[in-house]
Formats: structure tokens, C-alpha cells, sequence
């Protein structure tokens, strides 16, 4: 199956309430490669690298986030990757 890459801005309620950690557990389980990150504006950031299937059940998890969150908006793009890009999924500093 081909490598996809998900680039996505989540919108909300979304920082302090566990987010990240819970976008990095799914990622692990779903064996996604990539980063997730608090940004400035309020938003979480994220890029992951795998199947479309998994990245698309990943997406649709970005869209619900876990208890305590609330997702407004999540704004994404989908475009072909170099499977080798992330050496693995991890929560970077922005």
C-alpha cells in the first residue's frame, strides 16, 4: 500500500487537555511515524506517514479527541511521502 502523509491543524479546545498524548498513543497504535505539537495560536499541529487506511482512521480520531477536548475544526491535506521521513511518532516543542 502506497505511503500517505496526513498534515493536520486541530481547532478548539485542545491544548491542556491531553491531546498530544492522546494523538501520539493512537499514532503508535496505528503505526503511524511522525510528530504532533501545541501550536501558538491555540492549535494542535501534527504530520503523519502511513497507509491511507490508518491515516484515515487517525484523521476521523483527530475529529472526535479525548474526553475533556473540544474540536471545532480540524483542517488537513493529504499528499504522498517518503515512508523513511519520521524515524517515529513523537510530541515535538513547536
Amino acid at each position: 500500500m502506497a505511503c500517505q502523509k496526513l498534515t493536520a491543524a486541530v481547532i478548539g479546545r485542545v491544548q491542556g487537555v491531553g491531546f498530544r498524548y492522546f494523538v501520539m498513543e493512537l499514532a503508535v497504535e496505528l503505526e503511524l511515524k511522525g510528530w504532533v505539537t501545541n501550536h501558538p495560536d491555540g492549535s494542535v499541529r501534527c504530520e503523519a506517514v502511513g497507509s491511507e487506511g490508518a491515516l484515515r482512521v487517525f484523521l476521523n480520531a483527530l475529529k472526535e479527541g479525548p474526553a475533556g477536548s473540544q474540536v471545532e475544526e480540524v483542517t488537513h491535506f493529504f499528499e504522498p511521502c517518503d515512508p523513511d521521513e519520521f524515524p517515529d511518532f513523537r510530541v515535538k516543542r513547536f
